[in-house]
């Protein structure tokens, strides 16, 4: 099985055909996401391959997003990514784990945004190469034949609730790299502070940024607050030389609290 170590929970999107934003972007971000597809549009799209092709940039934080497997573009990104030192893909609207295990050579996050996607998303986890999976809320809900992923209150809908946990699940049963979707409204800098937030004590590993201004919000988000490790330092000390069940301050602790406790502290070990 194929293996990528996420150095941290801010990845941010970057159009391939902005080549000055790649070393802004990689400044900042924990991860960068060169996006082929949809930030890019279609008639520059061979310009962008080209910039990637010629970019100076660490492939060990890079992602590549390519176009989707059936679209024209899709093997014309892949004809210049074996040639270049890249080796993480991002696979736009993943549907299948064949169309992950063709890309054999590659480290794939697949992006599951349709409905096949999100219905195939555990066989795609299961696949050799799928080292992270990542939903997407908008692409989704429009193959849906909807119009809004949200409740006017900034809330998911049903629909992309069941997506991201299903996601969440599916990746991390087989300890991949699990992705929480972008928040757009990337003025709303509370909304993404809540969102991270929630994604951090699901248990996502990152989520995905727009715009510069959210990676420091999401970044924070996903480190524990010094509440949260007094209270793991507590439970984890108290634990030792002791077995089974346990009270410590009014808590009762068992072995699923003692490990929610030492994901607390491996989180501050991971930023």
């Amino acid at each position: 099985m194929t293996t990528w170590k996420s150095p941290g929970p801010a990845y941010l999107f970057c159009p391939a055909d902005r080549p000055e934003r790649f070393a802004k972007a990689a400044a900042v971000a924990d991860v960068i996401i060169v996006d082929l597809e949809d930030g890019v549009a279609p008639e520059q799209r061979g310009t962008a391959r080209a910039n990637i092709a010629a970019a100076d940039l660490d492939p060990a934080a890079i992602i590549v997003r390519v176009n989707p497997v059936a679209s024209a573009d899709h093997d014309l990104d892949m004809a210049m990514l074996r040639d270049s030192a890249f080796s993480t893909i991002m696979l736009a609207k993943a549907s299948s784990a064949d169309e992950v295990r063709s890309l054999e050579h590659f480290a794939v996050v697949a992006l599951c945004e349709t409905p096949a996607g999100v219905s195939a998303v555990e066989e795609i986890a299961e696949c050799s190469n799928t080292v992270g999976i990542m939903w997407g809320a908008e692409d989704l809900v429009a193959a849906l034949g909807g119009y809004s992923s949200r409740h006017d209150d900034g809330s998911y809908r049903d629909v992309a609730r069941y997506a991201r946990a299903r996601t969440l699940i599916a990746a991390r049963a087989h300890q991949l790299v699990a992705l929480d979707a972008v928040y757009l409204n990337f003025k709303d800098l509370d909304g993404q502070c809540d969102e991270a937030t929630d994604a951090a004590a699901m248990g996502f590993s990152g989520t995905a940024c727009v715009h510069p201004t959210q990676v420091t919000v999401v970044r924070e988000a996903y480190r524990p607050t010094s509440a949260q490790v007094e209270w793991a330092q507590m439970v984890t000390h108290g634990a030792q030389g002791r077995e089974g069940v346990f009270q410590i301050d009014g808590l009762m602790v068992d072995g699923p609290v003692l490990a929610q406790a030492r994901q607390i502290l491996n989180r501050i070990d991971q930023l």
